[in-house]
């Protein structure tokens, strides 16, 4: 069976992707390809590169205070922990807020590839040409020039200049990318991690939620047109309630809640296995 795995874009959301991949590798289910946008460009090359699922979610823990850590567990983690200060560094640089080095190097220091050709799994990188709006894959030569822009969320990063090209996320033309391995494959999952908005004690946003909600909103309504159309075989929406897309503080949440989610697509991998 071969499968042609979609990974979309969600800020620290993605993070739902690594519980996707570790229940494939549990399942002896490896991708024969792979798609991303934004976070789900950085997670799928990381994977693509050769890390398991089990590795990647060992790492997010090592990066996170979990619920049941101890003080010492949590002073052990310092180092890593510390990572997250050059997360939230601003930035100088014209049309972004934050520095888009300290996510990205956050994790693709763990990805011992330069280009796509040296990956052990075929993988695509969607961005968005800010000036004439197309969408512009990448699948071969440089690798991390392309992921970077793949993630350059507006608003956020600045836009990444490649190839003669204003680069943003791809997530403004192509949330969830699985139209790029659907063709090539004979089972196609499509993992959406886009927001879920639901209105709280202050049911007004401010500046930078309405920004990034707004891109929600519109991303949200091109992927339910373009499924519509050509749904994927197998279509996981973890329900993410409460969670701003930069709030890096809650990914053990984004896992307790997207659990649910990876344990229905694993029963309907079995279910393909079996029948």
């Amino acid at each position: 069976m071969k499968i042609g795995l979609a990974l979309g874009g969600g800020g620290v959301r993605g993070f739902a992707h690594v519980l996707v991949l570790k229940a494939l590798d549990d399942l002896d289910l490896r991708p024969s390809m792979i798609a991303g946008t934004s976070m789900g460009a950085i997670i799928g090359s990381m994977y693509a590169s050769g890390l398991s699922g089990k590795a990647m979610l060992k790492m997010v823990h090592e990066h996170s205070v979990l619920k049941d850590d101890s003080l010492r567990m949590i002073y052990e983690k310092r180092d890593s922990l510390l990572e997250w200060l050059d997360v939230f560094a601003l930035t100088r640089e014209r049309g972004g807020l934050i520095k888009a080095e300290g996510l990205f190097n956050l994790f693709v220091d763990e990805i011992k590839c330069d280009t796509f050709e040296e990956l052990k799994t075929p993988l695509t990188v969607i961005a968005a040409d800010y000036w004439s709006a197309e969408e512009v894959v990448f699948n071969k030569g440089e690798l991390l020039p392309a992921v970077q822009a793949s993630m350059a969320v507006p608003g956020v990063y600045a836009p990444v200049c490649l190839e003669d090209r204003v680069l943003i996320d791809g997530g403004v033309v192509n949330l969830v990318p699985y139209d790029h391995v659907a063709p090539h494959c004979d089972v196609t999952i499509a993992v959406d991690v886009g927001g879920s908005r639901f209105p709280d004690e202050t049911p007004v946003p401010n500046v930078m939620e309405s920004l990034l909600g707004t891109i929600d909103v519109m991303q949200e309504v091109m992927l339910q047109n373009k499924m519509k159309r050509h749904p994927p075989d197998i279509f996981i929406h973890p329900e993410i309630k409460g969670i701003r897309m930069m709030d890096f503080t809650a990914i053990e949440e984004v896992l307790e809640q997207s659990q649910p989610a990876v344990d229905e697509m694993i029963e309907k991998l079995k279910a393909l296995q079996t029948g």
